[in-house]
């Protein structure tokens, strides 16, 4: 309720009344004098007035004896409260319900510390004289010094866990040396129940044998079912002591069902037991099984790490088969997949693929075709029989590649002189810009987006046909419409070549395309010398009966004398790393066609089965490699980022020196043959 104005007007007039109006002992007292002045002065007994003023004396008198007596009680009062207060103030310090320590960060000096911090470090008599660090030799203080009040890592002591709070106190502005303040919080039991938590999170892992057609063709029910115990047995002795559930629930595929808790044994020996153990067995004619293993970890549920261990199973086989491949929520780790591809191709998967590609042309306003940045044969031959496959079926189509940057030019200028593709190519921004969303391109030879030559024209079309040869990485292009994806295949002219086969009249097409898609089998296959099966020199024939003439293939495939003599000048700086292992590490920036081929040419050496020619770039370090033996290069230059296959591979190392690549490359060798 608000005041009245009258009543504000009062309170303010009563709060400006002196203070020495308000009634207390002085006033009372100058009184008795003035009445005993006046009794003296007005009365004829002057006894009366010495009487009161005897009276008043008295009354001083004890008013100043109570008034020193009331202050020694004060005082005393003072006294005894600051006295409890650090009493208390201390028996609270020594009987805090946790560990303290006080020490100096400068040296780890000990100040003080209560007794459960003695008990927790094992100490009977404890002493001043002791550092923290010598009492607890895993801890650290540095957390502190950057402004942290809790350190961000567990310190364990004598079977037990802590976690450690503080903070940093000076004991004078400005003066003397900080002072560092802990609490030692025990969370062992905490930590040991989040620690059985994550180890009992379930895992699925799926087994599925790569060659089970291969390896079953031919044979009696008796022999197939001796060859399939084999191959359980394997798995069952594999996966016991784990604890798990074990089913199979398809023709080649098994199911795992297990703990995390066995996982880092499964790292440790990568999946090396497992997949040796199935590779030991052979069918009557001597094809021997080989195993492809998937294993999801950390979904929110079984479902999801279903999909996971699916997921894993899909890449183990886009890589070659025969070796395991663990996903998560964000990563995959790769293991085994040492050993050469296995066929597995057949006709029946490239006619499907044709018919799917002929549906999606016909159904698209335009075609663009894209290969990888600075392309080669291989890329620009395949985007050519694309452009034929898309010219039978009346679908305009165009090759997006960046003319200047090739390593295909021999090959790009001879396409420019033919009246079909004058018009042919076209640069990334205009493609963009004219693309529409029934808009299919066909991304060749790579299956990595950041390797693309355009990764903004990649994102923008919805309709995406994947055609690559190369292992798969974990960075990939995920969801593509259409993806014929071989790793088994020698290059992506072999595979384009099969669907010109199914889709093309040999005599639709011209002879300048039959030999652009030969060129690039020829490249990758160095001459039919390597990654060459049936189906190479199938599709070979298949272009030759096309109209492809090898003397103008051959052409395509020399380099001018510039070129021969700084590949000459490579070779002289290599140097054998280990037996059967060729590096050259150039400090000169090199083409990469010139280096590539230095690779290839390291292999004519007697007694070299791999080879590395590492040299600077503008904004890093590339290396070309290449084997003929039994080391696989691509999973040699995974770590570092590159990819190809088991023959030839690249890496591009941005931010590195030479010398800082090639020593990563040696450790990765080393790593590669332990």
């Amino acid at each position: 309720m608000a005041k009245r104005p009258e009543q504000s007007n009062q309170q303010s007039a009563a709060s400006k009344i002196p203070s020495g109006l308000t009634p207390n002992s002085r006033l009372f007292l100058a009184f008795l004098v003035v009445f005993a002045v006046a009794t003296l002065i007005f009365s004829d007994e002057p006894w009366l007035a010495a009487a009161e003023g005897g009276v008043i004396l008295a009354l001083v008198v004890y008013s100043l004896l109570m008034r020193r007596v009331q202050r020694k009680k004060l005082l005393a009062y003072i006294e005894s409260v600051t006295y409890d207060t650090d009493s208390a103030k201390n028996s609270t310090l020594q009987n805090f319900p946790l560990p303290m320590a006080v020490f100096r960060p400068a040296d780890a000096q000990l100040i003080w510390a209560n007794q459960l911090f003695f008990e927790l470090c094992g100490i009977r008599r404890p002493s001043l004289e002791m550092r923290i660090t010598d009492l607890l030799p895993g801890f650290s203080s540095r957390w502190l010094m950057e402004g942290h009040s809790r350190c961000p890592e567990l310190l364990e002591h004598n079977g037990r866990m802590y976690q450690i709070h503080g903070n940093l106190v000076q004991p004078k502005a400005g003066e003397g040396q900080y002072m560092g303040i802990t609490y030692w919080l025990d969370v062992t039991d905490y930590e040991n129940t989040r620690q059985e938590y994550l180890d009992s999170r379930p895992c699925i892992a799926l087994f599925v044998i790569d060659n089970y057609d291969e390896l079953f063709r031919g044979l009696t029910d008796r022999k197939r079912n001796e060859l399939r115990d084999a191959i359980e047995d394997q798995l069952l002795q594999w996966c016991d002591g784990k604890h798990g559930f074990f089913r199979h629930y398809d023709r080649d595929r098994y199911l795992f069902v297990f703990e995390e808790r066995y996982l880092d044994e499964m790292r440790a020996e990568k999946f090396g037991k497992l997949l040796e153990g199935v590779h030991s067995i052979a069918n009557p004619v001597g094809i021997r099984a080989t195993l492809s293993v998937g294993v999801g970890r950390d979904g929110v549920d079984l479902e999801e790490c279903f999909n996971f261990a699916a997921l894993g199973v899909e890449m183990a086989l886009s890589r070659g088969g025969d070796q395991a491949v663990l996903k998560n929520r964000a990563t995959f780790e790769f293991f085994g997949g040492r050993g050469g591809e296995i066929e597995t191709r057949s006709r029946v998967r490239a006619r499907v693929m044709a018919s799917a590609m002929k549906e999606l042309m016909a159904d698209s306003s335009k075609v663009y075709v894209m290969g990888h940045r600075f392309a080669d044969l291989d890329s620009v031959g395949a985007a050519v029989g694309v452009c034929c496959i898309a010219r039978k079926l009346g679908a305009p189509c165009r090759i997006v590649a960046d003319s200047t940057k090739t390593a295909a030019g021999a090959l790009i200028d001879k396409l420019k002189r033919d009246e079909t593709y004058l018009d042919a190519f076209i640069a990334p921004q205009e493609a963009i810009l004219k693309a529409d969303s029934r808009t299919l391109l066909v991304v060749v030879d790579t299956n990595r987006p950041g390797q693309v030559e355009d990764q903004a024209l990649l994102e923008s079309c919805t309709r995406v046909v994947l055609i690559d040869h190369h292992r798969r990485a974990a960075e990939y292009i995920e969801n593509p419409t259409l993806s014929y994806h071989e790793p088994y295949a020698s290059s992506a002219c072999e595979l384009v070549a099969e669907l010109m086969e199914e889709l093309v009249d040999r005599d639709d097409i011209h002879k300048v395309e039959a030999e652009a898609v030969l060129s690039g089998i020829m490249l990758d296959t160095k001459n039919f010398n390597i990654r060459t099966g049936e189906r190479t020199f199938e599709a070979a024939a298949f272009l030759r009966r096309s109209g492809a003439d090898t003397a103008e293939v051959k052409k395509l495939l020399q380099s001018d004398l510039a070129h021969t003599i700084a590949r000459c000048r490579i070779l002289q700086s290599a140097h054998i790393y280990k037996p059967g292992i060729a590096i050259v590490e150039e400090t000169e920036p090199q083409d990469r066609v010139v280096a590539a081929r230095a690779a290839d040419e390291l292999l004519n050496v007697a007694g070299v089965s791999c080879s590395f020619v590492i040299y600077p770039v503008a904004d890093g370090t590339f290396v070309s490699a290449r084997s003929i033996g039994e080391m696989n290069v691509q999973l040699v230059l995974e770590p570092l980022g590159g990819g190809g296959n088991r023959a030839a591979a690249a890496c591009h190392c941005v931010g590195m020196t030479p010398e800082e690549t090639t020593a990563k490359i040696k450790t990765a060798i080393d790593t590669y043959e332990t």
